[in-house]
């Protein structure tokens, strides 16, 4: 049989030299077996798919396989063949981006290739390695056969350069599976004619036994295809309906195993197997059928028995996803809204193993995003999602200051286009398992107070006024302070009305006794509430005297139990709704762990606890310094945008309203709006005045000209109308600019072009010093240049020897830009000598001298050590000798521009 051409491709194999050739010994077979044998060596010979061979290196025996239905299989055993070739890397399609491409189309066709593999040539010097042992003799493949390791990647490779065209448009293609789909009748004979176009121009055979031509539906890939969606394998779901009850451990495994085949059609698949991997968790033989794992069985069985219908997102369409969380999983499942009615996409579950656990509930929730971001990468990338949920996701993932995951978490999703969505009405049999986001709520034992009054609270405990309306959202809060010999701390338990629990230990960085550490524990528990915008609270506490003094019941004589108190009722006038219970330390016992853990000594936690630190009392008056805030050029505009009032002078009001025009506010701050720059905040002349200062000659100054200083403090985002006027009387004022600045009115120099062909081609190099001594006895730096593109390097040395130069030069030239085609340096024993004669020789490089007494040869060098000379002084002032640790700060200064000089390299 005729098959591809071994000009299009052949079939190589990458044998590794350094393994060691394996010939295996000759198996012994039964007669039945032998026969089969002989037969199918005799079919092969016939068509020439295989001939015999002589000594060969490589020697791989027979295996023959039982078929389902009648006959044998001979296949070869390459296993010792494929361990001696590295894994071919070209990939393979996903299966589920070809199902959802094909899904949702009105003409099918299904065609397999006529032994696919066989179709293509084994390359002549690699026929030897296939060789196998019958008791005919020996004989090698001449066509590439089943069982070695690359031969799906070579067939791959053949199918994608035959039908380019047509894949992804009319033609999806997997190995020897190809099917060809049509969005109308009326397409698929075009469709098809272009596919067969290739085939007979390529001469590659199709099975007509196994092709189906112009079909609605069909199986591809091990899926159901047809216009209305994607439905799981009818044989897979049988198989499973027509299991018994597991008996053995291998029963059991076989059951998930064939779950996990279909997990995308099943709704929360790893709570559906919770019972069968407890039964197999610790046993190696006996398993314990319990009645837990009787009515899972059933659940799944009747669950199969009516497996979802699937749909395939459009391009442009919207998706939305539901989160769900239990107490060993996260499961989430992908919407598609189509006529008002909600289609399942893909089903996503997971189990939590060790610490994921014991995250707190919102962050399962959290993890469940993450987990479907991963596994539904495609659609994440391609469509917008909608996340719809009633928990306060966004914030936390937005906020993510109690958890170092968190950040994680939230940098992984910012790359895709997530929007959050409170919860509609559910519309749909296929969410129907969504409907609650924790099906198992994990709040602390504490929090069962939320529903359940405690019959133990006397009526006088319950506060006459504030009466809490149980209509409206309610929050909860328990606190717990605690004061030993090792620190002082407080535990607060927030939560939510959605039974979403908050912890947070406080560790007070002064001193408190017992009772201070239990205010300071609820005025930050009521902070919290605050910042979450809770209006009905009801708070628990096991401090009696707290408790009784907040409802009036007892009086603070003390002064520091009176502030705290006052502090509190006006923490609590916030509220639109409160009350506070003393409940017994047991059933407070959750904050009361979290305020032993702030309270003790550093040490590490067996679980990821957020401590935070209270530097002083919350009765503290905070120090207040006071601003004699005169009025400024941002009045006017600021009373316009803000209140819409303008000055009383009609000349006045029309200018104030024309420069508005170029201000928004922010936040209470003014802006100036820029057309290539981001949003300038807008300073009075007093905060200018100390914004050029810092830049002038902070850590990071260089003591820059006018123009130069104005444009950075520009580039970081400040503007005032004075900002040029400023910048020119502030360098003038500067004593160190004075000092050091350039005679001025000197004559100068002529200038001679020196013509640099492209970037790094020539380099300038020369010394500077002696210096004052540094660190490591250096007092020299050496200097180099680059003609082009004006770049410098430098380095402190302590000597200045051949050797020393050689190595800068390598180190800092060749190694990261290449090697130069020449290099300028002056007429010094350090650069014209034997050795770095040699170096710049053996790397092909020019080495040129600058004329003797004559620096302005090597002038680009010679006035880069000017600038470098003049910054280290204005910079170091009277420390002359710690040149050498500012001599890197000094370059990046002096080339601050609009672009960083590295991206310019690269454009």
């Amino acid at each position: 049989m005729p098959g591809i051409s071994p000009d299009v491709i052949s079939h190589r194999l990458s044998v590794n030299p350094a393994v060691r050739p394996v010939r295996q010994k000759r198996r012994a077979y039964d007669p039945e077996r032998y026969e089969a044998m002989k037969a199918e060596v005799d079919r092969l010979s016939s068509i020439r798919f295989i001939r015999e061979v002589d000594y060969p290196t490589w020697l791989a025996n027979v295996v023959m396989v039982r078929k389902p239905r009648k006959g044998w299989r001979m296949c070869v055993d390459y296993t010792n063949l494929n361990r001696a070739c590295p894994k071919d890397s070209f990939p393979l399609p996903r299966i589920d981006q070809l199902v959802d491409a094909t899904a949702g189309h009105a003409l099918l066709s299904f065609m397999d290739a006529y032994s696919g593999y066989n179709q293509i040539f084994m390359h002549p010097e690699d026929q030897a390695h296939t060789s196998f042992i019958t008791d005919r003799g020996l004989y090698c493949y001449k066509v590439m056969p089943f069982g070695l390791k690359n031969a799906g990647a070579t067939y791959q490779r053949l199918v994608n350069h035959l039908f380019a065209p047509l894949i992804g448009t009319t033609m999806e293609v997997y190995v020897d599976d190809m099917l060809v789909k049509s969005r109308t009748a009326d397409q698929h004979i075009p469709n098809l004619s272009a596919m067969f176009t290739i085939l007979k121009q390529y001469k590659m055979r199709l099975n007509p036994t196994k092709c189906a031509f112009g079909v609605a539906s069909g199986k591809f890939l091990g899926f159901m295809i047809s216009q209305r969606g994607i439905e799981a394998n009818p044989e897979k779901i049988q198989a499973i309906l027509d299991m018994t009850i597991p008996k053995t451990v291998k029963d059991i495994q076989s059951l998930t195993g064939r779950v996990a085949a279909l997990t995308r059609f099943i709704s929360k698949a790893t709570d559906r197997c919770a019972p069968f991997f407890k039964a197999l968790k610790g046993t190696k033989r006996n398993i314990t059928w319990t009645a837990e794992c009787e009515t899972a069985f059933s659940e799944l069985k009747e669950y199969m028995g009516r497996a979802p219908l699937l749909s395939t997102p459009e391009h442009g369409d919207i998706l939305v996803i539901y989160l769900s969380v239990s107490a060993s999983a996260v499961s989430s499942v992908l919407i598609r809204l189509k006529d008002n009615a909600e289609h399942p996409v893909h089903y996503v579950s997971k189990a939590l193993q060790d610490a994921e656990v014991r995250y707190p509930d919102v962050e399962k929730l959290a993890f469940a995003l993450v987990v479907s971001a991963r596994r539904l990468r495609p659609y994440f990338q391609a469509h917008t999602i909608h996340v719809l949920t009633n928990q306060p996701l966004r914030q936390v993932l937005q906020k993510p200051e109690t958890s170092g995951r968190l950040v994680k978490w939230a940098i992984e999703l910012g790359e895709f286009d997530i929007h959050y969505k409170p919860r509609p009405a559910m519309r749909g049999q296929a969410v129907a398992d969504f409907l609650s986001e924790f099906t198992e709520p994990q709040a602390p034992a504490a929090t069962q107070l939320i529903t359940e009054p405690n019959p133990s609270l006397s009526q006088d405990q319950t506060p006459t006024k504030n009466t809490l309306d149980l209509t409206q959202p309610l929050w909860t809060l328990f606190v717990d302070g605690s004061s030993n010999a090792q620190g002082c701390g407080a535990g607060i338990v927030l939560v939510s009305p959605d039974k979403v629990a908050l912890e947070y230990a406080l560790r007070f960085k002064f001193q408190a006794s017992n009772n201070e550490a239990e205010y300071e524990a609820l005025l930050a528990g009521l902070r919290l509430a605050k910042e979450m915008d809770a209006r009905q609270i009801q708070i628990f506490s096991d401090s009696q005297l707290v408790v009784h003094q907040v409802n009036q019941d007892f009086t603070a004589k003390d002064a520091s139990m009176t502030a705290y108190l006052q502090h509190a009722r006006h923490l609590l006038a916030t509220f639109h709704a409160h009350s506070i219970r003393q409940v017994p330390r047991s059933e407070n016992s959750h904050a009361d762990a979290l305020a032993r853990l702030a309270s003790a000594l550093e040490q590490g936690t067996g679980r990821h606890i957020h401590i935070e630190f209270l530097a002083q009392p919350s009765t503290q008056a905070p120090l207040i310094c006071t601003i004699d805030h005169s009025p400024t050029w941002m009045d006017p505009i600021l009373q316009f945008l803000q209140n819409q009032t303008l000055p009383a002078d009609p000349a006045e009001a029309r200018r104030v309203r024309h420069r508005s025009a170029r201000y928004l506010v922010i936040n209470g701050s003014l802006y100036k709006r820029g057309f290539s720059l981001p949003y300038l905040r807008c300073l009075t002349p007093e905060e200018g005045h100390y914004v050029l200062r810092e830049i002038h000659e902070g850590i990071c100054g260089n003591h820059s000209g006018a123009r130069s200083l104005a444009h950075k403090a520009i580039r970081q985002g400040y503007f005032w109308p004075s900002l040029h006027t400023d910048a020119q009387a502030f360098t003038q004022k500067c004593d160190k600019c004075q000092r050091f600045a350039n005679i001025p009115q000197l004559p100068a120099a002529p200038l001679t072009a020196m013509v640099s062909p492209w970037p790094f081609a020539q380099w300038g190099l020369d010394l500077i010093g002696p210096m004052p001594e540094g660190k490591g006895q250096v007092k020299y730096a050496v200097v180099a240049v680059d003609y082009f593109t004006k770049w410098a390097e430098a380095e402190a040395l302590a000597t200045i020897t051949a050797a020393r130069i050689e190595s800068f030069v390598w180190q800092n030239i060749v190694c990261r830009f290449g090697i130069p085609n020449s290099i300028v340096t002056d007429n010094g024993r350090q650069f014209d000598n034997a050795k770095f004669r040699q170096f710049c020789s053996n790397l092909k490089i020019r080495l040129c001298f600058a004329s003797p007494a004559h620096p302005q040869s090597n002038g680009q060098v010679e006035a880069v050590n000017k600038i470098i000379k003049k910054t280290l002084k204005t910079k170091l002032d009277k420390a002359k000798g710690c040149w050498p640790e500012l001599l890197p700060e000094v370059l990046p200064i002096h080339f601050t521009q609009g672009l960083q000089p590295s991206s310019l390299l690269k454009t």
